[in-house]
């Protein structure tokens, strides 16, 4: 550890001592505090008289008219699809369940027809307004806090992919403006000790070369909100601005800079968002999303940029934001009542940004500003188990939806994340009820002579030619947005010979639509299981994210899938006893659930993904031609690599370098245990630590909560230090103290 130094002089604190009094020489793990109010923020109840004005004038026009162009246009498209649908099923008369029908149909309907405006008018803009990348300024007047909230990650990777941005920053020139900060809510203990060690390399390696930091709280309260609340209530002070990142981010640091020149250019933005595009997937479930992600998503995300001006939404991630308006004005409120509706706000990112839209801020996306990368779950069970999370938070937002003072853009923004999964059991009623339809007109004989006088009986009767034509208008609506982003994928040149040329680029997006096919009515079932879930009152985890490419058991994808392969073959029998053309209508459907092991398997193979990579299929423009930050961060990973904490037992996590323990300890937090603050995991510990004779025998008797109980205090660790590593090695019986 020699050679590690802080280098501003007004961060340095008393430097820790090992066992025999020598000083270690070491860095202070955090800068000196510079404390923010963030108070709690009221939803039923907001002066709009305190709303700040406006610094600059924005132009509104051109956004004021995309958003008749965009709503306009989709509400268009579904009043004439709602016409159509009620001339399917007005003959002979409109029924209950017909009226049921059609109320289900145009609700569906609108979302894909407003997604088809929005996409149409992403295309518009891109081919003919978008403005060039701006210069990249040559001095930044303020500094800028890089926060990278981690939680049980593999250290190797997030710690190579910081050091990659720090050395793709310093390349700009302007290190100087930018401090960098690891936030850790870790509770594995060797984790967590990985982390440190990872930290600790990582500052040798960079000497003098830029601030880097590590807080690990002992209590992760509120999760992810709860760990950027504490930075900002500490330190955000010292940071007129930070950018907020993901475990799975990376930045170039060009995207960096341009986004700290953009913030300090306008006063009156307090959020700027980026497209992150997915890298470094590798199964064909993730390599079909990041396909789809770089050739639609800057066709989709232009679209909402375009018609949400400065009052958009914020992901959570990669994005900079205005820290005092951030303090004074995002502090989240807890929702009355038990999870999965009360409790803290999980999806907390959309709220912030509707409370910094409320106090007068801008909120605004960049995106044509590339250099923004993040990745993906590698498996559609792994996407299901982050959609669990995603679906409770945005149902969760129905309880914030009639807050006062939100714009309706904020309050649009709501909707559409709550009917992204609401509308996966709309589909599934709409399918219900078309089957009731079909077997009611099959089965059920009509009443020709009912008490009721009526010159002709009333049934179920469509029209079958208009039906089929309103099923194509559909296909057409639903799928036009991926041929947008196609068509200019097609036209860019770098993009289109990044995708292998224009033959594999067709048969890519092909492949993808297919996919997405049968894809659908699995996530459907998944999504619709989620929504019931949480309907009925159930809570849902927050696991770690699964980052890499391994496959999961077959075992635990059968268990998963049974249910969706059950009912796919009971459909497909329903469907052959009432009448094939049933069938055929749902072929998709069926099969797609049929299939469902076989696809949810097979798609998270790591070789599977790989043939159709060295097939061309697939393929993208970053993966092509690797960005050198993607590049370099992996490489740095591998440098990484021997310290995952995966590969460790946990005796082996633990160390034995008595100027790491003195480092650990200087890092715990401030204050003490109070006396009769005594919780089971630490009493526990603390009676086991007793009874052993060896520190490898403690480690091996602690669970894992009362390992971490352990690192987190002084006294447990003192006990721990003073025990001899093992009994048959006499020469490491020196006690650390």
């Amino acid at each position: 550890m020699d050679g590690v130094t802080e280098t501003d002089p007004a961060l340095r604190r008393p430097q820790p001592r090992d066992a025999g009094g020598e000083s270690v020489g070491v860095f202070s793990a955090m800068p000196a505090e510079s404390p923010l109010d963030m108070p709690t923020q009221s939803l039923s109840r907001f002066d709009s008289s305190s709303r700040r004005k406006n610094v600059l004038r924005h132009p509104w026009l051109g956004v004021m008219f995309a958003r008749l162009f965009v709503f306009g246009g989709g509400l268009a498209l579904t009043c004439y699809g709602a016409y159509e649908m009620y001339e399917v099923v007005a003959v002979g008369g409109v029924t209950l369940l017909e009226w049921a029908l059609l109320i289900l149909f145009v609700a569906n309907f609108s979302w894909i027809a407003l997604a088809f405006s929005s996409g149409l008018a992403g295309l518009l803009w891109l081919m003919f307004f978008a403005p060039r990348a701006p210069a990249l300024p040559a001095v930044l007047h303020e500094r800028t806090a890089i926060v990278m909230p981690i939680y049980n990650e593999a250290p190797a990777r997030i710690f190579a992919a910081l050091e990659a941005m720090i050395e793709d920053v310093a390349a700009s020139g302007l290190a100087q403006s930018f401090d960098w900060f690891f936030l850790s809510d870790t509770t594995n203990a060797e984790i967590f000790l990985a982390e440190e060690r990872a930290f600790i390399d990582l500052r040798q390696r960079i000497g003098g070369a830029a601030r880097v930091y590590y807080r690990h709280r002992p209590k992760n309260l509120n999760r992810k909100a709860g760990n950027i609340e504490d930075f900002v209530t500490r330190w955000g002070g010292r940071y007129p601005h930070m950018v907020v990142l993901d475990a799975d981010s990376l930045m170039t640091g060009p995207a960096i800079v341009t986004l700290a020149a953009a913030m300090e250019s306008d006063p009156d933005a307090g959020i700027i968002q980026t497209l992150p595009l997915i890298i470094n997937r590798n199964t064909l479930f993730a390599r079909v999303q990041q396909f789809a992600a770089r050739i639609y998503g800057p066709v989709i995300a232009a679209g909402v940029s375009v018609w949400m001006g400065r009052e958009g939404n914020y992901w959570g991630h990669n994005a900079i934001i205005r820290t005092r308006a951030f303090a004074a004005h995002c502090g989240l409120p807890g929702l009355g009542g038990r999870p999965p509706f009360g409790g803290h706000i999980l999806s907390h990112d959309f709220v912030e940004a509707a409370l910094i839209l409320r106090a007068g801020y801008g909120v605004y996306m960049l995106p044509t500003l590339g250099g923004s990368f993040e990745e993906s779950p590698p498996s559609l069970i792994d996407l299901s188990a982050r959609d669990r999370r995603w679906c409770q938070g945005n149902l969760q937002h129905l309880r914030v939806l009639p807050a006062r003072g939100f714009k309706m853009a904020s309050r649009q923004h709501f909707i559409t994340g709550i009917m992204a999964y609401v509308s996966s059991p709309l589909w599934m009623l709409q399918l219900f009820v078309g089957i009731i339809l079909v077997i009611q007109a099959s089965y059920i004989r009509p009443e020709y002579f009912s008490r009721e006088f009526t010159l002709f009986p009333t049934w179920p009767r469509f029209d079958a030619e208009r039906s089929l034509n309103l099923f194509a208008l559909t296909m057409a609506i639903l799928l036009t947005p991926k041929l947008f982003g196609l068509l200019l994928a097609l036209f860019q040149g770098r993009t289109r010979r990044g995708c292998g040329g224009a033959i594999r680029l067709i048969l890519s997006a092909l492949f993808e639509i297919i996919m997405s096919a049968l894809l659908a009515p699995i996530m459907m079932l998944i999504q619709a299981g989620h929504v019931m879930h949480f309907a009925f009152g159930f809570d849902t985890g927050w696991d770690p994210q699964r980052r890499d490419d391994g496959s999961i058991a077959f075992g635990a994808i059968v268990r998963r899938h049974r249910s969706h392969v059950a009912m796919g073959v009971v459909t497909l029998i329903a469907g052959f006893m009432i009448a094939p053309s049933l069938v055929a209508w749902m072929s998709p459907t069926i099969i797609g659930l049929i299939l469902a092991i076989l696809i949810s398997w097979s798609t998270g193979l790591l070789n599977v993904g790989m043939a159709f990579r060295r097939a061309g299929l697939l393929l993208t423009p970053e993966e092509q031609s690797k960005p050198p930050i993607v590049a370099r961060a992996n490489e740095l990973a591998r440098q990484f690599g021997p310290d995952a904490p995966q590969d460790f037992e946990a005796e082996a996590a633990f160390p034995d370098d008595p100027k790491f323990w003195a480092l650990h300890l200087a890092w715990l937090p401030a204050q003490k245990r109070q006396a009769g603050d005594i919780s089971a995991e630490w009493a526990l510990a603390n009676a086991k630590l007793e009874n052993a004779e060896t520190m490898d025998a403690a480690i091996a008797w602690l669970t894992p909560k009362e390992r971490m109980a352990l690192l987190n205090d002084p006294a447990l660790i003192a006990r721990l230090l003073q025990l001899p590593r093992k009994s048959t090695a006499p020469e490491q019986l020196a006690s650390v103290g």
